[in-house]
């Protein structure tokens, strides 16, 4: 691992916009955080460190670095962790095949991505690249569950400085599309394992001709695990996409496919694929055999599908038919219009719990091929938690836009410890090979599930441990009391994971003597009960599933406070650790863009201040370190004097930027030490550091700004030169010599 051998707290290395701004603001904090004699280290666990870390016997010794994720995922694991984990890249295959190829071109002997895997060598290559898609990071870490809300300085100001929304009409043809049969939701079965059933259990597929297929032996689950199995019938699937595109078409809206093909990095691009191939069912019909030769994978999205086509020796005319298919088909919602890319085009480019939040931010519009805002079909092909989504579009036709200058807000204590529920069920999801039976066999004997399968059709097996149920409930019980709000278990009695999980949460409430304190509602009625209580300005605690902890504290946070990236998230380790989370606005891959061509960063570090200062106060509390705690306060000082004096970044080159708002968090920081009297030694050191900060203002900026506007070089985008980001990110000689 880098840095420190024991570091006090981690800051982990990332990707993309998160990390470009670690350059700037990774040296204030640990020069602040030397005061009070606490070290800060980094980890790598960015998506092109994950890469080079998997292939060691490939690369020189200079190349090769350590396996920081398993480092870290250890760490977690005990009461010393104290993590500051910013966003990172949860890769999709296209993503996961440019940083190889870009690690290739700067001299990595890495190999290439084997999408048609031939021989044994190929398919362990595949093994180790696999591990590293979607997100590979998140489950490894999250040794705990989540609590994630707004900050208060966040809140006031989102109150005092409130966000445009769109305009919500009540004839509005936007509207939310999902299977009626043969889905995940209604064909999940769920079981709790006895002590006897305990242990590792194995799932086979048992052909027409009674020939077994062990498609997983050994995942080793405890006693109280709660198993869920389910499937999602293809040919339901197809049937359901090609009504849609029918439907879409007459009612005139956008076509669109919202899903989490990054998180969900087995199902979801299937199923993205599927949408691609039904899209252009006409062409894949005729050449489908040509188009698999090729490589053009739907799966990888209509980008990777066009890019094959126009390599193949007939690629004009099968690349005509494309356009006389799209020409017929409904307008469909753009990532970019300007460039044309749809929302098929890259199965990682529409994420849900980011898209559907933004087009009910603005009225459930979405941007059409011509650049005006249009109603939206959305195609959410799973029911599991489609109906968030579509009672928050029924409720904004009916009550008009949230105003975000009264509105209250909607916390979340989130189950997410341990790889819970869906976002832990990748090596145990499998695109059915043969029809069937598919049966999980416990550790006894016992037969746990059984369903019925036909080719293609999409299996998958997940499971929720009986500690991590207790402490998501049992922190659910702190925070409530903490709050003394309105507090929901989002849980669905017909839904066979959520009996299950109530049948542990209520006896631990009525032990607790907290069964008044909440309410029990499915996710359609909680969705509009949250939105009815903080309409009327009042606070709601969402306790949810993994999924929904994930959905919710993206889409109450856009509504209320214009972006999910400024929420504080923190991870209560279940050994007795911190993890503080910089908020779930993702990694920002047009804000490195922008930069590149500009020079100008609007990622905005506010998650990264409120983490901070969360990750100082658990030092205080777990080390007695008294400086700690002074930081800490100066660190909730200093983020309201960014807020209150509005030093965030703009959007546009010509306004201050991430390295603009970093100085004056410096700033804030250095005069909030100074004042103090807890702790005269720091009020001493850092009082000089404020005067020279305030004297020097407009030196520190014009030299922050001189070469704003221009293109600069990072080196590379997922594996970028340190030095060259160094340098842009750090261009002020005074800062840099007053901060030392």
């Amino acid at each position: 691992m880098a840095d420190t051998d024991t570091p006090q707290i981690i800051y982990t290395k990332v990707d993309e916009a998160p990390e470009l701004a670690s350059a700037s603001l990774l040296p204030i904090i640990r020069r602040f955080a030397s005061a009070a004699g606490i070290s800060v280290a980094t980890r790598d666990i960015s998506l092109a460190g994950r890469i080079i870390a998997a292939f060691p016997e490939r690369l020189t010794e200079a190349q090769q670095q350590d396996d920081d994720l398993a480092g870290l995922g250890a760490w977690v694991k005990t009461p010393e962790a104290n993590v500051i984990k910013l966003p990172n890249v949860s890769a999709s295959v296209p993503q996961l095949v440019g940083a190889i190829t870009e690690l290739q071109a700067q001299g990595f002997d890495l190999p290439d991505y084997p999408v048609d895997p031939a021989t044994e060598a190929e398919r362990q290559i595949r093994t180790r690249y696999d591990a590293l898609k979607g997100s590979a990071v998140n489950p490894v870490l999250r040794e705990g569950n989540s609590d994630r809300r707004a900050a208060k300085a966040v809140k006031n100001y989102a109150m005092a400085h409130p966000h445009s929304m769109g305009t919500w009409s009540a004839d509005s043809k936007t509207r939310v599309a999902s299977m009626s049969t043969g889905d995940f939701r209604r064909n999940e079965t769920s079981v709790t394992l006895s002590a006897a059933q305990a242990g590792p259990v194995r799932i086979l597929l048992t052909g027409a001709d009674g020939a077994e297929t062990v498609l997983k032996s050994g995942p080793d689950l405890p006693e109280g695990t709660v198993v869920d199995a389910s499937f999602l019938s293809v040919a339901e699937l197809t049937r359901f996409i090609a009504d849609e595109i029918e439907k879409t078409q007459a009612d005139g809206t956008l076509f669109s496919v919202h899903l989490k093909a990054t998180m969900m990095k087995v199902s979801d691009p299937i199923i993205f694929g599927h949408v691609v191939r039904t899209w252009l069912a006409p062409v894949f019909e005729r050449h489908g055999a040509a188009l698999a030769a090729a490589g053009a994978d739907p799966n990888g999205g209509l980008g990777t599908v066009l890019a094959r086509v126009a390599e193949m020796p007939d690629g004009a005319a099968i690349r005509a038919e494309i356009d006389a298919v799209m020409a017929e088909r409904p307008p469909l919602y753009m990532v970019n219009s300007d460039k044309g890319i749809t929302n098929l085009h890259v199965p990682s480019d529409v994420i849900i719990d980011a898209s559907l939040p933004a087009l009910l931010r603005a009225g459930g519009k979405s941007w059409g091929p011509d650049g005006a805002e249009v109603d939206t079909t959305c195609i959410i092909p799973d029911t599991s938690y489609a109906d968030v989504y579509d009672e928050s579009v029924r409720y904004f036709k009916e009550t008009g836009a949230l105003d975000p200058r009264t509105a209250g807000t909607v916390q979340n204590v989130g189950l997410m410890a341990q790889k819970a529920e869906e976002y832990g069920s990748h090596p145990t999801t499998f695109e059915i090979p043969h029809a069937g039976t598919v049966t999980v066999i416990a550790a006894n004997g016992d037969e746990l599930h059984r369903h019925t399968v036909e080719a293609g059709d999409i299996w998958r097996l997940c499971s929720t441990r009986r500690a991590a149920i207790e402490d998501w409930v049992r922190l659910a019980i702190d925070r409530q009391r903490l709050e003394g709000c309105q507090a929901v278990f989002w849980l669905d009695e017909t839904r066979a994971h959520d009996r299950e999980l109530l049948a542990y949460v209520r006896p631990i409430l009525a032990d607790a003597g907290a069964t008044d304190s909440f309410t029990v509602l499915a996710p359609r009625d909680a969705t509009r009960l949250s939105f009815e209580t903080i309409r009327a300005g009042r606070d709601s605690i969402a306790v949810t599933g993994n999924v929904l902890r994930d959905y919710l504290t993206d889409l109450f946070p856009i509504l209320e406070l214009g972006t999910s990236a400024k929420m504080l998230s923190i991870v209560k380790l279940m050994q007795g650790g911190g993890m503080f989370e910089t908020g779930a606005g993702g990694s920002a891959p047009k804000h490195v863009q922008q930069l590149v061509q500009e020079n100008h960063l609007r990622w905005d570090s506010l998650g990264e201040f409120c983490a901070l200062g969360e990750s100082l106060n658990f030092l205080a509390e777990a080390t007695g370190n008294d400086k700690a705690r002074t930081l800490a306060a100066a660190v909730e000082a200093a983020t309201q004097g960014v807020l209150d004096h509005e030093r965030s970044p703009g959007r546009k080159a010509g306004q201050p930027d991430n390295r603009d708002s970093h100085y004056y968090f410096a700033l804030y920081w250095a005069q909030a030490l100074a004042a103090q009297d807890s702790d005269a030694a720091l009020a001493q050191e850092f009082a000089p550091i404020a005067q020279q900060l305030t004297d020097l203002e407009d030196q520190i900026l014009t030299e922050l700004r001189a070469d704003r506007g221009q293109a600069v070089d990072l080196g590379g985008y997922y594996h970028t030169d340190p030095l060259k980001v160094a340098t842009i990110m750090r261009p002020s000689k005074t800062l840099n010599s007053i901060l030392g």
